[in-house]
């Protein structure tokens, strides 16, 4: 038992006294080695979505979604407020044949899985589409404007 400790303590240290070399590598499963000096492409957000990017307020009340950041995969760092801040578990859009479609999950208290399905009008700068409220079963039409 005493043998496989100093094993381990002995590979921990060359593992350590390697990763200290001036120039970091790492060795992929197919024998390619990375150094930190590679250029690592980073994937752009679609321009599409980033349209999407700002405060947009419903017309019916006091309700905020906040869209101000998303990835090449169409998901959006975002807030929801009514006034107060809401949990949003996910915001994703998509590019599909009739134009940017958003899809945003709403998970915190009184709120256990709401949804928004919304389609944007780039002519009239709106998203619009349902709301269902999960605590009620219940799906209302709505539309945001955007927060100038």
């Amino acid at each position: 038992m005493k043998f496989i400790l100093k094993l381990s303590l002995a590979t921990v240290s060359a593992l350590l006294i390697v990763s200290c070399d001036k120039q970091d590598t790492a060795a992929t499963q197919t024998g390619t080695v990375i150094t930190t000096n590679d250029v690592v492409a980073v994937a752009k957000p679609n321009p599409l979505f980033e349209k999407l990017m700002g405060r947009w307020e419903r017309t019916d009340g006091d309700y905020a979604l906040e869209l101000r950041s998303v990835d090449a995969e169409g998901k959006f760092d975002a807030g929801y407020f009514n006034p107060g801040k809401i949990n949003v578990e996910r915001a994703q859009a998509v590019v599909e044949s009739g134009g940017i479609k958003l899809f945003a999950v709403l998970r915190d208290v009184n709120y256990p899985g709401c949804t928004y399905k919304l389609n944007y009008d780039a002519k009239a700068d709106q998203l619009s589409g349902e709301y269902y409220q999960a605590a009620i079963q219940e799906t209302y039409p709505v539309t945001f404007t955007r927060l100038k």
